[in-house]
């Protein structure tokens, strides 16, 4: 691992999956890497145990890299950038975004949002259950479309491989692909993702600041 951590260009990588997942060609791209160079870090990454790749549940051919904390347990991002507000953001805004804002607002003095690409009628039951056995408080009880939310200075995060597809890399965002609880319909399957949400929140939450101007 030592070894896999000694060069700049790898070290870059982990600090870039430090707060969200990203695939080779986004990784490439945000690093002004080129893909081949880029690729053989990956696989140092991945044979030391550093990072893990994983199929996207939006667009089946993409393929996602995302760090495995664990193995950096002494390491936190520093404070590194400021908002006003940050806004997780799903497709329907029924259950990973609703459960990441309200973890976001349980845990950091900035404050948070939530919306969705296709807004579901509702927000989903098992979401509203899940919050309330962790003591959290959903606040929007109404789905709501992500064009009628974020604003230009937000720190967005799409908490689903569909959302982040469908914003593109015009939208400027975080990524974090935690997988749907809806489909299995289950608690544990709603335990699960708020257990990723929460140790995301905890990773990024150090990072980021509130701007002058909330």
């Amino acid at each position: 691992m030592h070894a896999a951590l000694s060069d700049p260009a790898r070290l870059a990588i982990i600090d870039t999956l430090l707060v969200g997942d990203a695939s080779p060609g986004e990784l490439a791209r945000s690093l002004d890497m080129p893909t081949n160079l880029t690729a053989h870090h990956l696989k140092v990454l991945q044979d030391s145990g550093l990072v893990v790749r994983h199929r996207s549940e939006g667009d089946r051919r993409r393929t996602y890299v995302r760090l495995v904390p664990e193995m950096l347990n002494d390491l936190l991002p520093a404070p590194t950038r400021t908002a006003p507000r940050v806004v997780f953001v799903c497709t329907h805004n029924s259950a990973r975004s609703q459960l990441a804002a309200a973890l976001w607002s349980h845990r950091s003095s900035v404050p948070a949002a939530s919306a969705g690409t296709d807004p579901a009628p509702r927000v989903h039951p098992r979401a509203l259950r899940t919050a309330e056995r962790h003591g959290l408080v959903v606040a929007h009880p109404r789905p709501v479309h992500v064009a009628d939310v974020v604003r230009s200075d937000d720190l967005v995060v799409a908490v689903c491989d569909n959302a982040h597809e469908n914003l593109g890399n015009e939208a400027p965002h975080l990524h974090w692909s935690v997988a749907d609880p809806a489909p299995a319909d289950t608690d544990e399957a709603f335990e699960a993702a708020y257990r990723e949400l929460a140790d995301r929140i905890d990773r990024l939450a150090p990072a980021v600041r509130a701007s002058d101007n909330t």
